[in-house]
């Protein structure tokens, strides 16, 4: 592959219509292979097609050991983490990152680990963080990282915490990030090669599970927190920015994704105890018909009794629900 620059953009809600504009704006001779992360889960998707409206380059769902080309923006499949060697393309159904498959951190990370300073991470619009952790590592590798202007996101959260915790090369309202995308693709000075951190490299071993998991100990310490997608114990990764955790698994964290999955999984098991309850108040008031068609009434009384309790505590599970 003899393209002068990795470029890897990633976004989550309002991104559709951000990598549109961002791609419309590409020119057709661009020097660079082109990989982008969109947050999509498992559900199908249409990007590559919304992209070909309007982009000079090429889109297309990447496809696993394919070469990376020139002309191709490289769109990572849904439930796919889509990764870039120094000449292929990768794709993984490895653990969820920040609880989402694809995730930005993924790719960024490997475009880090194999292009170095000749690596570009774009985050775009999005909620919470995912994407900060795979710039620093970027920079870390000596490479560019360019953010949108939190005031022209739709959704801020993602650029907003990059610009917090990575330092990085411009911070940019939408239409100026094609511009300086060419223009970086455009240098053809000598990049000589930036060694990546050793923990950068045993991390990212770990996430493609070439590390064995008893090595997490020398990333971090357990944080006494368990993981919310499998239930093994969280690591905290030592001096990381922002804060993250990963388990033996595999499963990676920053806080604020933490904390969003911990009120997804605490409602779902809120709501789970409701419906169990409200099952319980059926078969007792069931039990209670029965009791007075054989001639118990007094099993039946104790049976409504026991019913209305159910019922009532259902109805606080329903309230505290309501305000969480």
């Amino acid at each position: 592959m003899d393209a002068q620059r990795a470029i890897v953009i990633g976004a989550s809600s309002g991104g559709v219509s951000a990598l549109i504009e961002v791609v419309a704006a590409l020119p057709a001779s661009l020097d660079a292979v082109v990989g982008v992360v969109l947050h999509v889960g498992n559900q199908p998707s249409i990007l590559p097609e919304l992209l070909n409206r309007r982009a000079p380059l090429g889109a297309r769902h990447a496809k696993d050991g394919e070469p990376l080309e020139r002309g191709i923006i490289y769109v990572a499949p849904p439930d796919r983490h889509m990764l870039f060697t120094e000449d292929t393309v990768r794709l993984s159904r490895g653990p969820r990152e920040n609880h989402a498959r694809p995730a930005l951190d993924p790719l960024f990370r490997s475009a880090a680990l194999a292009w170095g300073p000749r690596a570009v991470g774009v985050v775009l619009t999005g909620e919470l963080d995912d994407g900060t952790a795979g710039l620093a590592a970027i920079k870390d590798c000596g490479g560019t990282a360019l953010v949108q202007d939190p005031a022209t996101a739709l959704a801020p959260g993602m650029p907003a915490s990059a610009l917090a915790n990575v330092a990085v090369d411009a911070c940019l309202p939408l239409p100026d990030i094609a511009p300086a995308l060419a223009d970086l693709a455009g240098r053809t000075q000598s990049m000589p090669p930036v060694p990546a951190p050793a923990r950068l490299q045993q991390e990212h071993a770990v996430f493609e599970g070439r590390e064995p998991v008893e090595n997490l100990q020398t990333l971090g310490n357990p944080s006494g927190l368990t993981c919310p997608d499998c239930g093994g114990g969280l690591w905290e990764i030592d001096d990381a920015r922002p804060l993250r955790y990963r388990c033996h698994t595999g499963h990676a964290f920053t806080s604020r994704s933490l904390e969003s999955a911990q009120v997804e999984q605490a409602a779902h098991s809120l709501w789970s105890s409701m419906r169990s309850l409200q099952e319980r108040e059926m078969l007792l008031r069931r039990l209670a018909v029965v009791a007075e068609l054989t001639g118990d009434p007094a099993q039946a009384e104790a049976g409504r009794r026991q019913a209305d309790k159910v019922k009532a505590q259902a109805q606080r599970l329903a309230e505290l629900g309501e305000k969480s």
